[in-house]
């Protein structure tokens, strides 16, 4: 087996492209709003759009050969969900706020410990996270996850709503994320694992 260090690795996640069948404008219009994009490109069927200097960093694309889902389709094999980082807790509890304005509101909202994430389902039903860091050293959130993954690899539920409030009366921001101390760290709430597993 090759060193991990021996191959060159990847220097940014570049972009992820959806494919819908049926709610081309409804996804364009997710998107949009909830990261606060810039259409780069829209034509009929397809388009592209970003929030930061990168060309692009969603694509959609209209695929209407494409199966339709079933209602009550179980969840299906492949990946889980794309997450998107904020620069701190404040800025991602804005977005909460003026993203449940819009209607739209998370399925699941955890602090993990390394990161505190509210999760959303796009109009097809794709899983979307929006996160913070919790730690400004990435070393301190891996000591954190060696420490206590075996414990609760998972998280604990946050409520979004209790600390936008909080964080409008003047609550300090590294309060709102931070983890509990390992010592105070329960197993995963079976409640909390259904509502992300679903």
């Amino acid at each position: 087996m090759v060193e991990p260090s021996a191959l060159p690795r990847p220097v940014k996640l570049a972009h992820v492209v959806l494919r819908t069948r049926d709610n081309f404008e409804a996804m364009f219009s997710w998107y949009r709003t909830v990261l606060n994009a810039e259409v780069v490109f829209d034509a009929p069927g397809v388009a592209f759009l970003t929030y930061d200097d990168e060309h692009h960093r969603i694509a959609i694309a209209a695929v209407p050969t494409l199966a339709p889902a079933l209602p009550g389709d179980a969840p299906r094999q492949g990946m889980d969900h794309v997450a998107f980082t904020y620069d701190d807790i404040g800025d991602l509890l804005d977005i909460y706020a003026h993203l449940k304005q819009q209607g739209i509101e998370p399925f699941g909202s955890v602090n993990h410990g390394p990161t505190t994430s509210l999760y959303y389902r796009d109009p097809d039903g794709n899983r979307i996270e929006l996160q913070v860091d919790n730690f400004a050293d990435m070393d301190d959130a891996t000591r954190l996850m060696r420490e206590t993954f075996a414990i609760n690899p998972v998280g604990i539920d946050f409520d979004p709503e209790a600390a936008y409030r909080a964080l409008k009366n003047g609550a300090d921001k590294a309060d709102l994320i931070r983890p509990p101390a390992t010592e105070d760290l329960q197993p995963v709430s079976p409640d909390l694992l259904a509502r992300l597993s679903s």
